[in-house]
């Protein structure tokens, strides 16, 4: 009893947690990947000085 008990605690509670977490963690990493990879190829544009900016600051 306490065994099933168990086993529905980890497929309803800890595996999707499990699941989403990782998935966020993996969208970090290729985001900071991707933004990085960007910004070493355009380096001597103007556009990445103009995508760094703060819009809302005068």
């Amino acid at each position: 009893m306490v065994g099933g008990i168990i086993i529905v605690v980890l497929l309803l509670v800890v595996f999707p947690v499990a699941i989403l977490m990782s998935g966020a963690v993996f969208a970090a990493i290729l985001g900071t990947v991707a933004k990085n990879s960007v910004d070493n190829d355009h380096a001597d544009s103007e556009l990445l000085e103009i995508s760094e900016a703060n819009p809302w600051q005068s």
